[in-house]
C-alpha cells in the first residue's frame, strides 16, 4: 500500500477528513458502504489511529458519515 503524505503545515487530522471527504464525493466510497476501519487507514496515512479517529469524528460532525457501534461507520 502506498501512503500517503501528509502536508506538515497542516493538522493531519484535517488533510485525513478531506481525503476521505473527497473519496466519498467522487464515490470511491458510495452511500451505504463502510469506510474503512480506523486501523487500515491509520496505516495508509501513516498515523495514529487516534488521529484517523478525529478525522473520522468531523466527518460524523459534518453529515458525512454515521456510526454503527458495533457495525462500522457508514457514508450517509
Amino acid at each position: 500500500m502506498i501512503r500517503m503524505e501528509l502536508d506538515p503545515t497542516q493538522p493531519k487530522w484535517r488533510q485525513i477528513a478531506m481525503a476521505l471527504e473527497g473519496r466519498i464525493k467522487d464515490g470511491t466510497y458510495p452511500p451505504r458502504t463502510p469506510l474503512p476501519g480506523t486501523v487500515p487507514l491509520s496505516v495508509e496515512f501513516g498515523v495514529a489511529p487516534s488521529t484517523v479517529a478525529k478525522a473520522v469524528q468531523d466527518l460524523k460532525r459534518r453529515g458525512l458519515v454515521t456510526a454503527s457501534p458495533g457495525w462500522g461507520t457508514f457514508v450517509v
